[in-house]
């Protein structure tokens, strides 16, 4: 899966994105996954921001339901467990590190930061599991463990569950 499998970015879409963040989204490139509901839940942003700040995050979850569902798993310690598994595990460690570097060759392809800082706490700790799930979501499952776990987690979880604008 390249760029070019992703949307391009509609003025609806921008718009929708603003409503979701509550401000003006920034460096938008693509729509990378869509909420049941049709509105973009992930897009990818450019490795740097409009005034060349240098911006990690290439996949950057917008749909408040998912948010807030991911912000609950935060809350209850998930990434506290999934970092203590990363130690113990060598093949978790294995498939997480894979993870990081496909993310960063794909970064890189866009915009090479010269540094090898990806996000979420690769390839060392579990940080944030909005960009894990913004990771699987945008490039399915089979690509990143913890995006692809926390996505069964909230599959348990009910999700989906409604439109994310309506809950925004």
């Amino acid at each position: 899966m390249n760029d070019t499998d992703f949307e391009p970015v509609t003025d609806a879409d921008r718009e929708i994105v603003a409503e979701q963040l509550g401000r003006p989204p920034r460096a938008l490139r693509a729509v990378a996954a869509r909420c049941p509901g049709g509105h973009p839940s992930v897009v990818q942003t450019s490795p740097r921001l409009e005034d060349g700040t240098p911006f990690p995050t290439l996949y950057y979850l917008t749909c408040p339901n998912l948010n807030s569902l991911v912000g609950g798993l935060e809350a209850h310690g998930v990434m506290r467990e999934m970092s203590e598994r990363l130690e113990r595990d060598e093949d978790l460690a294995d498939a997480y590190r894979r993870a990081h570097e496909k993310y960063l060759a794909e970064r890189d392809a866009i915009d090479p930061l010269g540094h090898e800082v990806t996000a979420g706490g690769m390839p060392s700790r579990v940080k944030c599991l909005h960009v894990h799930l913004a990771h699987t979501l945008a490039r399915g499952e089979g690509v990143n463990p913890f995006g692809d776990e926390t996505l069964r987690l909230l599959h348990e979880l009910g999700w989906p569950n409604g439109d994310c604008l309506a809950r925004a």
